[in-house]
């Protein structure tokens, strides 16, 4: 059984690192600002699903792949850096405002769904951290270290749900002020693409082994 502080510990980082700024809470804070709090949430659902393949992929030894294979790690930052180019050149599509709302109709919940796992299960950054961290608070002498990695796992994802919920649901509350603001919309827009294509270059220069975390 996992001890209290382990829980807590593991909880309490998840909670920091969820804040950090990053694709992930960038793109839930975009989507519920531009169409509302259920486009929020449902990219968040699409995250926390990616959360799951992370773990199973740390659970299984797939992330160590990852880490010892160039060629592994090299395909994989490649589709994560061209899905973050993408999302970027779709939020500069969308800069055009007819009365206070965006000309493009707002995806739909599925689709945000899949965005959201798409976007997180193509950043290698998240498997490797997982990979260096989780294994951290295992103890053999409690029983399966594979079945406490997926506890771990679940526990982030709990983190990740509050946290990037909380965000959505805070950020819906400021669309409809800033929605009435084309030129704050507009601006949305174009910072979103812009840290988006950031990101992207980050993510192709970032290197394996210790440096990358």
């Amino acid at each position: 059984m996992i001890g209290y502080e382990t829980f807590s510990g593991l909880f309490l980082t998840a909670l920091v690192l969820a804040f950090a700024p990053g694709p992930d809470n960038l793109f839930v804070l975009t989507q519920s600002v531009l169409h509302g709090r259920w486009a929020g949430l449902m990219a968040t659902l699409g995250f926390c699903t990616g959360l799951i393949g992370h773990t199973l992929a740390v659970t299984l030894g797939v992330a160590a792949l990852i880490r010892t294979s160039p060629l592994a790690f090299l395909l994989l930052k490649l589709c994560g850096a061209g899905y973050l180019l993408y999302l970027a050149w779709r939020f500069l599509r969308t800069t055009t405002i007819q009365g206070g709302r965006s000309v493009s109709e707002p995806p739909d919940a599925w689709r945000l769904y899949r965005r959201g796992i798409l976007l997180n299960v193509t950043n290698p950054k998240v498997s490797l951290f997982f990979l260096a961290f989780l294994p951290q608070f295992a103890d053999p002498q409690l029983g399966s270290v594979a079945w406490q990695m997926i506890i771990f796992g679940l526990i982030f994802i709990l983190a990740t749900l509050l946290v990037f919920g909380g965000l959505a649901l805070l950020a819906a509350e400021l669309s409809p002020w800033l929605m009435q603001r084309s030129q704050v919309q507009r601006w949305i827009h174009r910072l979103a693409a812009l840290i988006f294509a950031l990101l992207a270059i980050r993510l192709l220069w970032m290197p394996i082994g210790p440096l990358a975390f």
